[in-house]
Formats: structure tokens, C-alpha cells, sequence
């Protein structure tokens, strides 16, 4: 079954869980970010009366409402099946310092008739044959298990029956239960029996869902124990005080108090960016992952929940914005020394844990991108004993980017072939070049910054003095490498490498990375380029001349590059332009996804997109600062 849409997002430090528009619980990751994901379907159903099964996600006669409590990861879905007239309020938080989703149920009758309501819970985990899924049935308690962990549902409530094996054959009767309490299925399901619910009576009840390492029996009974006394509403209030509080910790963009639709829209992307970023965020190593999963299967893409240096850069800057620097720094500090190799290169991408994910080609400029992100990171702290810290690590990979620059330069193609940041051409790419060049312009600065902590040590001074010199003479070469080879003549344009289309990432020459100034000829003519070939009709940009991927449409980072260039360029109105796009198209409860629909103008493919609200934040913070 493809799930490609995350529409809401909840979690704390672990545990991170994902929804569709409907309510639907379709993705759980323990115990970080971006592994293991547990879910291979989630149904929660009523039989009423003697109905059939109505799946609370699926069913024709239910009317859908859906909303975050404002400043928070708590998720409400209200559900109106207008048939039975049963009102239902689903709210799903995990709790803060314990690892449980809460699904917290109201259910009301709004019919004038008795409603007898069983409530179940249908629940089938991703299995293997090298680590297969097994039920077992104890003590009000579903256990679903392989041999590493248990994933365990229990409730408030008393379970009326359980159903350990083929659920195929009676769930969608509403009827289950069989005699088995152990089997070998990955797929088992509980029910709950009410008293009958009479007109405008109400009644509330809560499932919790935990997930702990191991299998071992006396060990999840004991833990089970605690869940069971778990309270949801203090658990609830507990939640909610703390993503309020945490909300308002790191609210440094100080947006002008409007009412206007457009500056609500903004403030709500804003808070869910601030909100975003901790459930992408791996507490222990401060890996960063690019997105939550969607596409397991790898039906349309090399797949998502990976952490790239590349996309880390732009995050902790927006991370640092935010004031999270602590969260900044760990990323450089912890995941990306532990991620270097010897050689000094970083790999395409990794595993929030720092080991290594599935690679399919080297990308130069995620090597160059972390020692410019150090420098950004200083800038905004000013901290020198931080780049002392990571002296080290940008020495490597310094080492490694200048034997690369040099192979480009005497033209030994199969040493310098890399794929671009789009992660499709393999060749010698612009956006590569400017970040290496870039890379060595921020080296010397921290050298610059770091040379009065060894005024005693002239081996040292002198030593730095010459890599200096290094770096100033590779900064010349490669600029001219790029003028000589990477500008069109014919186009008029920079263009992104050999095969001479105009991309997006062109805007790298200006910013982040400065080799060019907004207002230079060759920029300006460039910028001029991009307009007749990469904006379309609705105002979006492409990130590439016939980009087909996921459909080919314009994405979020692109029209935000667009509005940090014209804001360098001194053209607040084109930036407006460009930004607006952006709002005008987020999600109705605040994402940003990494696409958008060019005909509905409706968010496309990954939704919750850590680059495109990282960029938003950036650009945000330069229109209100």
C-alpha cells in the first residue's frame, strides 16, 4: 500500500508519527526520526448497531474536520458519520517524557435513536521473513512482536474481544474474536464494547500505543504496567504546556500584528516550522533527517527519511534563526565528525544515527556545504571556541576538496566526475564549483579567526599563513574555471554543466555562496535567463529546464531561492512575489511541502519538507528582521 501524503506530523524525542488528512495513523518511527517505522496499516472502525465495520478513515457517509491545537504537536480530527449522526473527536499527541502515542477518543450521539457501539482496533505491522511479526493477547493487552521489539496497544478501557489470526475473513462483518492468544500473524485486532450511547450522551475513552526494544515476556508486561496507569489528560495538558512553551522559547521573528489572512497564514507556517523541526531531529547525535518517509517502496524516488549534509547546512541555519543553536551544534559537532570518512568527504547520505543510508552516487558539494555551514554557524554565535572544536574535521575535508578542484583543473575526468546536488548528471556542475569555492573563502576565515589562540606557536601561524595562500589561488582558479567553461555565450546565462541547461541551483553563485554579486552583468543575465525558462505561468519556479520528476513542477526551495536572490538584489517586491507564492500554497494546517501542483496550485509529493521551511525561515527572517 503507497502512502505518499503526511498531511500532520506528531511526536517528542522518539518517537515520531505521521497522519493523513482523515486521521488516519499511517507511519511510527522508534526510536529515531527516520528508523524503525513500524506501521504497515492502522485502522481504527465502529460497528453500530448491526452495522457493518465503518472505518473512521474510509467511509462514505463521514465528514472530516482536522486542526492542531494552535502551538502545539496535538492533532484533533473530528469525525461526523452523518449516517448513524455519531460525532467523534480524535485527538493523538505522544507524551512528552514517556514514549506513548495517545489516541484520545469523544464520541457523541447525535441521533435520537440508542447507538450500541464496538469500538475495534485493526492493527498490521510491517514484517519479513528474516524477522517476522507474531500477536499475543494478555492482560487487556495487544503485543505485536519480532525478535527486537514490541509494539503493544492497550486502553482505559476494558478489550470485550481479541483476534489474533486471519482477520481477513470476519473483520469487515465488525465481528471478531477467536481462540488463539499467540500466533504467528502480522495483522491482529482488539474491540471495545460500550454501554449503548443514548441521545446526546457522550463518552470518552483512550488507546496507547508504546513501542520498546526486545520480546521478552516478563520484561513487556512489567512495562505494560506503567502505560496502563498512564493518565491522559494530564498527559494531554502536560503536552500541550510543553510545545507552548517551546513554541514560544524559539519565536525570534517578530511578525507585525496583523489580522489579515495573509499574515495568519504566515504565522502558522512559521509556528509549524518551529514545530517540525525537533520531531526531524535525532536528540543524540543531531542528525537532521530530510523529511518523514514516503515512499518505502520506492515507487517514485530513491526514498526520503536520510539526513544529507547538504540539506543539514540550510537547516541549521534556519535552526539557528530559531535560536536552537545547541541543536546546531550537535549536528556539526557529533553527526557530521562521526559521519566524516578518512578521506575528508562526506557520502551522499546517512541514517539520523550516523550510519551510513543507501548511496547511489558521490555528490562533491555535501562535503564542500558542511565547512561552510560551521562558519555560518559561528557567524550567528560568534563562538571561537567552536571552530577550534571542528578545526579538525574542515581541515580534512579541505584537504579532500583541494584534490578535487585540482583534478578538475588538469582535467582528469574520471577523478572528478560527481553528480549534482539534484543527485541526476554526473559531471563538473556550477553549483559544486561555487560551493568548494565558497568553502575556501569561509576556511580562511576561520583561520582568520582562529590565529590569535596560537600568536605563541609561529610553526602554527606560519603553517596557516600558507594554506592561506592555498586557498586565495584555488579561489581564482576555480572563478575562472567557472567564466571560462560555465558561461553561455550563446544563452547569454551561467548554465549548470556541460549539457548547458539553466537551473535554479545557478543562484548559488550570489547566494548563499557570494562568488558573484546580485547586480553583475553575467548575473543579471542569467536571472533574465531563468525567468523565460524556469517560471511558469503561476508565478512557480522549476528547479531545471524539462525537470519531469514527481510530475515536473515548481518547487517551494526554488521560489524562495528566487526571493533570497532579489532580496540580495535589493528588489524587495520581486522577493515579496516570489515568497507569496510560497505562503499562498502551504498546507492547510502550515507545511511546506517540496512541490507544488502547477494546475491545483495544492501541495505535491513530500509534505513537511525540512529544506523548504529551513529556506522559509531564512527568508522569512530577512523581510521581518
Amino acid at each position: 500500500m503507497n502512502k505518499y501524503y503526511n498531511d500532520a506530523i506528531i511526536g517528542n524525542k522518539e518517537i515520531t508519527a505521521s497522519f493523513t488528512k482523515k486521521g488516519e495513523l499511517i507511519r511510527l518511527f522508534y526510536p529515531n526520526t527516520d528508523f524503525r517505522q513500524f506501521i504497515d496499516f492502522f485502522h481504527i472502525g465502529v460497528q453500530i448497531n448491526d452495522s457493518s465495520i465503518i472505518y473512521l478513515h474510509d467511509d462514505i457517509n463521514n465528514q472530516y474536520k482536522q486542526n492542531y491545537i494552535k502551538d502545539t504537536n496535538i492533532l484533533n480530527t473530528e469525525i461526523l458519520n452523518t449516517y448513524f449522526n455519531l460525532r467523534i473527536l480524535q485527538t493523538d499527541f505522544v507524551c512528552i517524557d514517556k514514549n506513548v502515542l495517545v489516541k484520545k477518543y469523544k464520541m457523541k450521539n447525535e441521533n435520537n435513536i440508542d447507538l450500541n457501539i464496538n469500538f475495534i482496533v485493526h492493527s498490521g505491522l510491517l514484517t519479513d521473513d528474516n524477522n517476522q511479526t507474531s500477536g499475543y493477547y494478555k492482560d487487556n493487552t495487544l503485543f505485536q512482536y519480532v525478535h527486537d521489539y514490541t509494539f503493544a496497544i492497550c486502553s482505559d478501557t476494558k478489550v470485550e474481544k481479541s483476534q489474533i489470526n486471519n482477520n481477513s475473513a470476519n473483520i469487515e462483518t465488525g465481528i471478531i474474536g477467536d481462540k488463539d492468544y499467540i500466533g504467528m500473524s502480522s495483522d491482529s485486532s482488539v474491540s471495545y464494547k460500550f454501554k449503548t450511547l443514548k441521545p446526546n450522551e457522550e463518552i470518552d475513552f483512550s488507546i496507547y500505543i508504546t513501542i520498546f526494544h526486545g520480546s521478552d515476556i516478563k520484561n513487556t508486561e512489567n512495562k505494560m504496567n506503567t502505560i496502563k496507569n498512564v493518565d491522559s489528560k494530564k498527559e494531554l495538558e502536560k503536552a500541550k504546556k510543553y510545545w507552548e512553551k517551546y513554541v514560544k522559547d524559539h519565536d525570534t521573528i517578530k511578525l507585525p500584528n496583523s489580522n489579515t489572512e495573509y499574515m495568519k497564514k504566515i504565522e502558522q507556517i512559521y509556528k509549524r516550522t518551529i514545530l517540525l523541526f525537533p520531531l526531524l531531529t535525532n536528540e543524540l547525535t543531531g542528525g537532521i533527517s530530510a523529511a518523514v518517509e514516503v515512499d518505502e517502496e520506492r515507487t517514485k524516488c530513491g526514498r526520503y527519511s536520510y539526513c544529507w549534509p547538504r540539506d543539514g547546512i540550510f537547516i541549521t541555519n534556519a535552526l539557528d534563526i530559531l535560536h536552537m543553536q545547541k541543536e546546531t551544534e550537535k549536528f556539526y559537532k557529533t553527526f557530521c565528525k562521526m559521519t566524516q570518512s578518512k578521506s575528508g568527504m562526506w557520502e551522499q547520505r546517512f541514517y539520523t544515527d550516523g550510519s551510513l543510508a543507501p548511496c547511489w552516487g558521490y555528490q562533491i558539494d555535501e562535503t564542500a556545504s558542511v565547512v561552510y555551514g560551521i562558519y555560518n554557524h559561528y557567524e550567528h554565535t560568534k563562538n571561537v571556541k567552536f571552530l577550534k572544536d571542528t578545526l579538525k574535521m574542515c581541515e580534512n575535508a579541505i584537504k579532500y576538496l583541494k584534490k578535487y578542484i585540482q583534478n578538475v583543473l588538469e582535467n582528469k575526468e574520471e577523478e572528478y566526475k560527481s553528480y549534482d546536488l539534484w543527485e541526476e548528471n554526473e559531471g563538473v556542475h556550477t553549483y559544486s564549483l561555487v560551493a568548494i569555492f565558497s568553502s575556501f573563502d569561509v576556511m580562511i576565515k576561520i583561520y582568520e579567526k582562529i590565529k590569535p589562540e596560537y600568536t605563541e606557536n609561529r610553526l602554527k601561524i606560519e603553517k596557516i599563513e600558507k594554506e592561506i595562500n592555498i586557498l586565495k589561488k584555488y579561489m581564482v582558479e576555480i572563478k575562472n574555471y567557472i567564466l571560462k567553461n560555465l558561461y553561455d555565450n550563446n544563452r547569454k546565462s551561467f548554465v549548470r554543466n556541460q549539457d548547458k541547461k539553466i537551473d535554479i541551483s545557478l543562484l548559488g553563485l550570489v547566494t548563499p555562496f557570494k562568488l558573484f554579486s546580485a547586480k553583475e552583468k553575467k548575473v543579471l543575465n542569467t536571472i533574465e535567463t531563468i525567468d523565460l525558462t524556469l517560471r511558469t505561468y503561476t508565478g512557480g519556479y522549476l528547479r531545471y529546464e524539462k525537470d519531469s520528476y514527481a510530475g515536473g513542477n515548481p518547487w517551494v526551495i526554488s521560489n524562495l531561492w528566487m526571493a533570497d536572490y532579489y532580496l540580495e538584489a535589493g528588489n524587495k517586491r520581486k522577493a515579496r512575489e516570489c515568497f507569496d507564492f510560497v505562503v499562498k500554497t502551504a498546507t492547510e494546517h502550515g507545511f511546506l511541502a517540496e512541490q507544488i501542483d502547477n494546475q491545483t496550485l495544492s501541495a505535491k509529493w513530500v509534505i513537511g519538507l525540512g529544506w523548504s521551511h529551513a529556506m522559509f525561515i531564512d527568508i522569512l527572517n530577512k523581510l521581518y528582521k
